[in-house]
């Protein structure tokens, strides 16, 4: 059973919500009424997820997961306020926020957004379990994740975050089948349209990089992804 953090000042609402994901989630949900209370129940317990309010006394909802976040850098947090500006927006996502969700919703879609979180933290661990393996062979090229650079015959090529990030995927299963959930979820945290638009210009570029070894190849596997092919 998943544990969630409910950081609710109203307390009707916080009853309610706490009952339904418990009910309906099947989630044991620890509930806070202010920032100070959930900051001391975050350090004592282990959560899955975090659903801080933004408007709250004593310590507000960024302020809290900002200080979260110095604890896990990981565990997902979505932001729930009445305001709807898109500077609120903003500061959520930048603060470390990975949902943001404005008064009033219905229940069910914070379920959803729950649900969605937990799933993308399941394939990010899937795909990318303990430390980081930062050397990779790929045929005649070597690729280090650390530096973002692919060494070929005495010349380099440096990578964007993100071609590293797919790169460093693509090489984890090398001549095995990267789904395209599997690298969506894990670098990108949502597989919709657009981000899948954005992958493949990112694959392209990757593809480019690595044309003059001729055993090296990223094939499209019909209906599932992707496949690093090193001969």
């Amino acid at each position: 059973m998943k544990r969630i953090l409910l950081v609710e000042d109203d307390p009707n609402l916080g009853l309610l919500l706490q009952d339904y994901l418990q009910l309906k989630g099947k989630f044991d949900v620890v509930l806070c009424v202010d920032g100070e209370e959930g900051l001391r129940a975050f350090s004592k317990q282990e959560f899955d997820l975090c659903i801080l309010d933004v408007m709250m006394p004593k310590k507000d909802g960024f302020t809290l997961g900002k200080e979260i976040r110095k604890i896990n850098q990981d565990i997902p947090i979505i932001f729930a306020t009445a305001k709807a500006m898109i500077e609120d927006k903003a500061s959520a996502y930048d603060l470390g926020g990975d949902d943001y969700i404005t008064k009033p919703f219905r229940i069910e879609e914070l379920l959803l957004r729950i649900n969605a979180l937990l799933k993308r933290v399941a394939v990010k661990e899937h795909v990318d379990p303990g430390p980081a393996q930062t050397q990779f062979q790929i045929g005649d090229y070597t690729f280090d994740y650390t530096t973002q650079l692919i060494h070929y015959q005495g010349m380099q090529q440096k990578l964007s975050t993100k071609e590293a990030e797919l790169l460093r995927l693509l090489c984890m299963k090398k001549n095995a089948v990267l789904t395209r959930e599997e690298a969506l979820l894990s670098i990108w945290h949502d597989d919709n349209y657009f981000n899948g638009r954005s992958m493949d210009v990112f694959l392209s570029k990757l593809r480019k990089y690595l044309r003059d070894d001729p055993k090296v190849e990223i094939l499209n596997v019909h209906g599932k992804g992707y496949k690093l092919l090193v001969n």
